[in-house]
């Protein structure tokens, strides 16, 4: 049984622990046995943006990080829905709902969201549990078959609402977010989404970061670059967001990546 650390998560309504990795994730897992906290200022995002009753989308839920900050900032009468592909972490993401006594408020479901459902492969990272890809970057990663589900067939007649979508899916979004498109036209507003932006993974899966923009663009919502080193939110016209993106896609092997708020700040 893999070892449950205690979370030091400001802002928390009680007291919160989560299994790890026992070895071999060197990122997540580390950050939280060492600091009891991953991405502090997205934690504080996903927490003010979050109220009780709310219901929230965690795509990419890893181990259940988010997904249990957000299941007790929504509390028994919100809903959180918490897509996981990977075996051993989708593993780890039902044991730390049920140590944090939120299975009921938090469906789990082992598969990873695309734009059409079907049949995949998940290419796995040996160092970083958070680094599972859908598709094939790099020569010799192990690989598991996976379930793919197109987002907004899944979840139509199983919310009515959304309020905040968390995507991190290691150069995957523009498939979630294609997949999850006609859900969100239908809602009765937009939600939140703080959604990882990196060119060179998304032109690896296939899409660009170009793309990715404009398709977020399209929402009609302000778009913002998560900024955290500062701990603030700066907002960026669509236009000079994927200007970016094209200057990180003309230097061969750049990754650099940031993560985006879309909709107005909380």
């Amino acid at each position: 049984m893999s070892s449950a650390v205690p979370l030091s998560i400001p802002g928390a309504s009680r007291p919160l622990r989560l299994r790890v990795h026992a070895g071999g994730d060197q990122y997540i897992s580390r950050r939280l046995r060492e600091e009891g906290i991953w991405e502090p200022y997205e934690t504080a995002l996903l927490l003010a943006s979050l109220r009780p009753g709310d219901v929230c989308v965690d795509v990419g839920a890893n181990i259940g990080y988010f997904s249990v900050i957000a299941a007790h900032a929504v509390g028994p009468a919100g809903a959180v829905f918490a897509f996981e592909p990977g075996e051993a972490n989708f593993a780890l993401l039902r044991d730390n709902l049920a140590l944090n006594a939120c299975r009921d408020t938090v469906r789990a479901v082992q598969a990873a969201l695309a734009l059409e459902a079907g049949e995949g492969s998940l290419f796995l990272s040996e160092d970083n549990a958070g680094d599972h890809q859908v598709f094939a970057a790099d020569a010799g990663r192990r690989q598991q078959a996976i379930t793919l589900l197109n987002g907004s067939d899944y979840l139509c007649g199983r919310l009515a609402r959304m309020d905040l979508l968390k995507v991190d899916v290691q150069g995957a979004e523009y498939a979630v977010m294609a997949g999850l498109l006609p859900l969100l036209r239908e809602l009765p507003r937009v939600p939140r989404i703080i959604l990882e932006l990196t060119p060179l993974s998304l032109r690896q899966a296939g899409s660009s970061g170009r793309q990715l923009v404009e398709l977020l663009a399209s929402l009609q919502q302000p778009l913002h670059i998560i900024d955290h080193i500062e701990h603030r939110l700066v907002a960026c016209p669509g236009a000079e967001l994927a200007s970016w993106c094209d200057a990180v896609d003309a230097v061969p092997g750049d990754a650099g990546f940031m993560n985006v708020l879309v909709g107005a700040p909380p």
